[in-house]
């Protein structure tokens, strides 16, 4: 490696590195101020203005993405492990104490908050109701479940339909992110691949054409 090559690549580096230098070495001033962690701690920090507000509703909007995502692929499992209470006899309330034992977390927890609910001296119905409204991904489910526990309704058919409707949900999903994928892959390649294949190989040669002048 030429000391060309060296030079740059240490010149980037520090750079790079000395905003983290100067954010760390702030930190540690503030740390060692004990009224300034109590108001820290008692005082929300300042937003950045139009910056802040922007990148603060794309962080929730990224985040309500990710919970929907994670909530949408649990739902075939959620919906084969009702089916199978359902076809095994369980009463409404039976299977529902079922999907909050052992379905996937994205769907369980909403199903504990329903169980919560009526030993709390809520009715089952109206725990469902308030699931369907909290939750809409889950709608469906407690709608076939709000059926069958006011109803008497069969739900196996239902829950088969809902069931492949989530399946198929899921796969055009996957789909979609397999045709994003070579997208995102642009950003890498434009800003970082691109620009260091241009340092190592472009740089040195016009640095040694230059030092000959």
């Amino acid at each position: 490696m030429t000391p060309e090559v060296v030079m740059i690549a240490c010149g980037w580096g520090a750079l790079a590195a000395a905003p983290v230098l100067a954010w760390s070495r702030r930190r540690v001033v503030a740390d060692r101020l004990p009224h300034r962690r109590a108001r820290e701690v008692t005082r929300p920090r300042a937003s950045w203005g139009p910056v802040g507000r922007v990148l603060g509703g794309l962080r929730r909007h990224r985040a309500t993405a990710r919970r929907e995502s994670r909530l949408e692929a649990a739902l075939p499992a959620a919906f084969d492990l009702l089916l199978a209470a359902v076809g095994a006899g369980c009463a409404p309330i039976g299977a529902a104490e079922l999907v909050a034992t052992w379905a996937p977390p994205p769907v369980a927890e909403p199903f504990r908050a329903v169980l919560v609910a009526t030993e709390l001296g809520a009715s089952f119905p109206a725990a469902l109701a308030d699931l369907a409204s909290g939750t809409p991904q889950l709608a469906p489910m407690a709608d076939v479940l709000l059926a069958s526990a006011e109803l008497g309704a069969p739900a196996t058919g239902a829950l088969v339909r809902l069931a492949d409707e989530a399946r198929a949900k899921a796969r055009r999903r996957a789909e979609t992110r397999a045709r994003v994928l070579p997208v995102k892959l642009l950003f890498p390649l434009v800003f970082l691949v691109l620009p260091a294949f241009g340092l190592l190989t472009v740089a040195p040669a016009l640095l040694s054409a230059l030092s000959r002048l």
